[in-house]
């Protein structure tokens, strides 16, 4: 359930705005619910949609200033007409409403293909434990169902979030539909106003939840410190993220291939893997140098732990917990739907992830908004 202790009760859609930021700060900060800069929200008023800007982290919204105000009726006449300029939308920011330099969300068409006037959009690793196998529709309709949702959700198969979500979000949005599973991807609630919307997200959330197995409490860190020395990984400043590497059931996870579009974007398309033994890591290296890929940003060292890339951000890392939340979730004997190379080449040739990601990069300036 979202902590919403620091919120104050009884805030008017007339101060939405407020009210939407609490609450995007108390889903940032849940890792359950998002990660980095994963996850998006929104609120619209006056013909305007205020939605998180892309590359920012919803744990920042009471901190920064990460919504950027955008005229919804042209964004909606481009995406119907098939216009270019519906992707970034940057050519509806209401710039006189906001000095903001920062994009819109990658998923402010999303949003305003949605009739209401709260829609929330979160990387819920509960969901997504359930939305990356490949009878996902199935047995998220189970649940559903079975808490009293019946005719009031819908499942997206798997399409690159943007322009090709939105128009599938357009062809089923009503009134009536305010939860959205969106295959391999997480999932979407709305609501009349903020506290609506954060009341079906805690019951969306718990009809999906999935008890995590339980995870070792102790690591041999000493080891994967050893192992790591004089080469380019260091351990994760998370610890708990370790039972990727010595749960079985999770590292076959792990090596399924990318589950999700920002596990591509943040870990990229390959994970690594070895044994204990540093003569293999040093084998593992060379063959990386000598090929066409560089080394993994994720290196699994079977049965010990986990091992990240000294270029691996914040942001990356916060990925690395979402995988290890999403593995620890899904049991042995269900078969997994990862994303195809098709899928895979789509979003890491999208020109918006490559300007989300340099947002993730310390020292980065702030791309160009135009």
């Amino acid at each position: 359930m979202i902590d919403r202790t620091n919120q104050q009760p009884g805030t008017a859609i007339g101060d939405g705005l407020g009210a939407l930021r609490r609450l995007s700060r108390a889903i940032g900060r849940d890792r359950t619910l998002t990660q980095a800069a994963g996850g998006n929200t929104s609120l619209k008023r006056d013909g305007i949609l205020w939605v998180k800007a892309s590359g920012t982290w919803l744990a920042d919204a009471e901190t920064r200033d990460i919504f950027v105000p955008v005229r919804i009726a042209p964004l909606l006449d481009a995406l119907r007409a098939g216009d270019a300029r519906a992707e970034k939308a940057t050519d509806f920011v209401a710039s006189e409403l906001s000095a903001s330099e920062l994009r819109p969300s990658i998923e402010t068409a999303v949003h305003a293909a949605m009739p209401q006037p709260v829609v929330l959009h979160v990387h819920c690793v509960n969901t997504i434990a359930h939305a990356v196998t490949q009878d996902a529709e199935a047995r998220i309709a189970e649940r559903l169902t079975e808490a009293g949702f019946d005719g009031r959700f819908a499942y997206i198969p798997y399409c690159r979030p943007g322009v090709p979500l939105a128009r599938q979000v357009a062809r089923i949005a009503s009134d009536r539909i305010a939860i959205l599973i969106l295959g391999n991807h997480g999932l979407i609630v709305a609501g009349t106003n903020v506290a609506d919307a954060a009341e079906r997200l805690d019951s969306v959330v718990a009809a999906l939840a999935i008890p995590p197995r339980p995870a070792a409490k102790s690591f041999d860190t000493e080891t994967l410190a050893n192992l790591a020395a004089d080469t380019p990984y260091r351990l994760p400043s998370d610890h708990s993220v370790h039972h990727l590497a010595r749960d079985p059931d999770s590292l076959r996870v792990a090596l399924a291939g990318p589950l999700y579009p920002d596990h591509v974007i943040f870990l990229g398309e390959t994970i690594g893997t070895v044994t204990p033994d540093a003569a293999a890591i040093q084998e593992f290296l060379a063959s990386r140098e000598a090929g066409p890929h560089p080394a993994p940003s994720l290196l699994l060292v079977r049965g010990v732990g986990v091992l990240v890339h000294e270029r691996l951000t914040a942001g990356g890392e916060a990925l690395v917990g979402c995988l290890a939340d999403v593995a620890a979730r899904i049991p042995s004997d269900v078969a997994l739907h990862p994303l195809s190379e098709r899928d895979v080449h789509h979003l890491t040739h999208w020109e918006a992830e490559t300007y989300r990601q340099a947002l993730d990069r310390p020292g980065t300036p702030t791309p160009d908004a135009a």
